[in-house]
């Protein structure tokens, strides 16, 4: 049976805000409102189903990848170091009275070196990748890894055999996770990478989905019902997100004008993909709807 085609030959790409220095993290809730991050700027927006832009949380402690939990709590990877002053250095959430939780913070009685993406699994435990781009002179983790949070609030490192790990997703049925390694000096890893989960929740290497070689590789991701991934990648024509089968075949490109630096679903059916780059955010209608913790369609 052929594979369908993500992409609508009609559709098309539509700039519905500008004004960040980088635009990050977009997370829809249940009524199609976008939230996104605007780290540079520490800050957290708001795009409204209404078409409006509004500054949602400022200062937001750096926060870069988010993503709603199935409580409809926003649940923030927040940046930080000595050129991101303010930056948590930790995972928050957003509670439904306003208040805020940490729930990461350190790992080993260490502080961990910057939140940057996350996801969740069925179970309701929360995955991050915890890299650092930029000043290193603080850093006190022996390596830039991946960690879940455990539903009694411990922290497991689970993954410690990547470069600089960024996007980080786990597929529906909780068998496979997949990492961005990022690496962007010279030399480094520029990869997608799938890991086979255990049922002790251990993660193993399965093997290299992409590789962008020497170019500018990958950043956020997101999926769609058929298990297809959404990951945001590359620079000047080769910006945009690149759409690849479970297994890495290549389904389709969707290019943006400016760096993309992450995406999610929204909208009726969850059938919009909205796209996080550099200075806007940017929506396009597909043929597949997503597939988010929340919310679920």
């Amino acid at each position: 049976m052929p594979i369908v085609s993500p992409l609508p030959p009609d559709a098309m790409l539509e700039c519905v805000f500008d004004g960040c220095a980088f635009a990050e993290g977009p997370a829809a809730d249940a009524e199609g409102n976008v939230y996104f991050s605007d780290c540079p700027n520490n800050r957290i927006m708001l795009y409204r189903t209404d078409g409006s832009t509004v500054v949602w949380k400022q200062p937001s402690q750096r926060a870069n990848g988010m993503n709603f939990d199935a409580q409809g709590r926003l649940v923030t990877c927040c940046a930080g170091g000595p050129d991101l002053p303010g930056g948590a250095r930790s995972v928050l959430r957003y509670e439904h009275d306003g208040s805020i939780t940490t729930l990461a913070s350190h790992y080993n009685g260490k502080p961990l070196n910057a939140p940057n993406d996350l996801c969740f699994d069925q179970q309701g435990r929360i995955y991050f990748t915890d890299p650092r781009y930029g000043d290193r002179s603080d850093l006190e983790q022996d390596c830039m890894a991946g960690y879940r949070i455990e539903l009694d609030g411990s922290l497991t490192r689970v993954i410690d055999d990547m470069e600089t790990p960024n996007g980080i997703l786990i597929s529906a049925d909780n068998h496979t996770l997949y990492l961005v390694d990022y690496n962007p000096d010279p030399g480094g890893a520029r990869t997608v990478v799938a890991y086979d989960i255990d049922s002790s929740g251990s993660c193993k290497r399965r093997g290299v989905l992409h590789d962008y070689g020497s170019g500018h590789g990958g950043d956020g991701m997101v999926l769609d019902i058929a298990g297809n991934i959404y990951l945001t990648a590359g620079d000047g024509d080769t910006a945009g997100v690149y759409i690849f089968t479970p297994d890495g075949e290549q389904l389709g490109f969707i290019q943006t004008p400016e760096i993309a630096g992450n995406c999610t679903f929204g909208g009726p059916e969850l059938r919009t993909l909205y796209i996080a780059a550099s200075s806007s955010l940017y929506r396009i209608r597909l043929r597949i709807p997503g597939w988010l913790t929340y919310p679920e369609i």
